[in-house]
């Protein structure tokens, strides 16, 4: 009898497990993520951002080329070919198209109403309808925006008139293409008539304007210049700092990048946590989460930084006031 009992068990055993196996085989294996990746510039100019977005996602266990594959589109510095690429991402069906500027954002959004997008420097993304509201996307954008950013600029142009306090005549350099330039310049003009000084307002769509741009700083005698940020000044940034130098005008730029490389200062948000920060998004998408549902963040580390070498150049002595701020002082 125990015999008989011993068998019976062992059989019940063995189609459970059989039934298990089975089960397991039928199941899917676990799917390789696709992500879409849409960038104005090409891969040089963006190199750090990028690196910062990738580790992110490996901090995340998505290992590219492993579990997850991303699909890169490069516009090469042309704007006007970001439309074509999102719609090609779309016909790819990437499960998370990844915008790294308002830009990309713009056009992704445009191409796909299905497909979720995560950016990663959105700027007026409310006014651009890109959402709802920061708190409430509402749709299938969201990510983290350079609102912040945007006010960002007018901190730059109130470090600019501290530093060189005689000023009368700003320059503020800005491509009139990029979709947050409305609410910039908005925001600058307001900050402009608290400062007491006269905002001129010369553009640059890319480096074929730039020495336009500096002979009407020029003509209308500015005394100090302000670039702000656009994905299409970035690849050319030696060239504006270099212009700058050669007109002598003290200048306020919004990243690092540009004060590491001769520019006087620079103030913004550190964009690379922004680009680390997205990979989350990117992640908590993958995993079942709604765009709609996740609020936008904004920026949370800025920094002041300034090249004590290049203010030597221009005979300017930078304000106790200021170094006290600073983040970092290049010598």
């Amino acid at each position: 009898m125990r015999l008989v009992t011993t068998r019976l068990a062992t059989a019940v055993i063995l189609i459970v497990l059989a039934a298990l196996f089975a089960t397991a085989a039928a199941q899917p294996q676990d799917k390789v993520a696709r992500v879409g990746s849409l960038w104005p510039n090409t891969r040089s100019p963006h190199q750090r951002t990028l690196d910062a977005f990738q580790q992110g996602l490996r901090d995340l266990g998505r290992v590219e080329g492993k579990n997850v594959v991303v699909e890169y589109r490069w516009a090469e510095g042309r704007s006007d070919r970001l439309p074509a690429l999102a719609a090609e991402l779309v016909r790819l069906k990437v499960d998370v198209i990844f915008a790294s500027s308002t830009s990309a954002a713009v056009a992704a959004k445009d191409a796909t109403s299905r497909i979720p997008i995560v950016m990663a420097t959105g700027g007026d993304v409310v006014g651009l309808g890109l959402v709802a509201s920061l708190a409430r996307p509402g749709g299938n954008v969201t990510g983290l925006s350079y609102d912040v950013g945007l006010q960002s600029a007018v901190k730059g142009l109130e470090l600019l008139k501290e530093t060189v306090p005689s000023v009368r005549r700003v320059a503020a350099l800005a491509n009139p293409a990029n979709p947050s330039y409305a609410s910039a310049i908005e925001n600058l003009r307001v900050a402009a008539r608290a400062l007491g000084v006269q905002l001129q307002l010369p553009e640059a769509r890319g480096p074929g304007e730039f020495d336009s741009a500096f002979a009407a700083m020029a003509g209308e005698r500015a005394g100090a210049l302000l670039v702000l940020s656009g994905p299409e000044f970035g690849p050319h940034r030696q060239r504006l700092v270099d212009l700058a130098a050669k007109r002598r005008l003290p200048a306020m730029y919004s990243g690092r990048e540009y004060t590491e490389i001769g520019g006087l200062m620079s103030y913004g948000p550190d964009v690379r946590d922004n680009f680390r920060r997205s990979a989350s998004y990117v992640d908590k998408i993958l995993k079942g989460a709604k765009p709609a549902d996740l609020p936008v963040e904004q920026p949370t580390k800025f920094e002041i930084v300034v090249n004590l070498k290049t203010a030597k150049a221009l005979g300017l002595t930078i304000p106790q006031s200021v170094l006290l701020r600073t983040d970092q002082l290049i010598e």
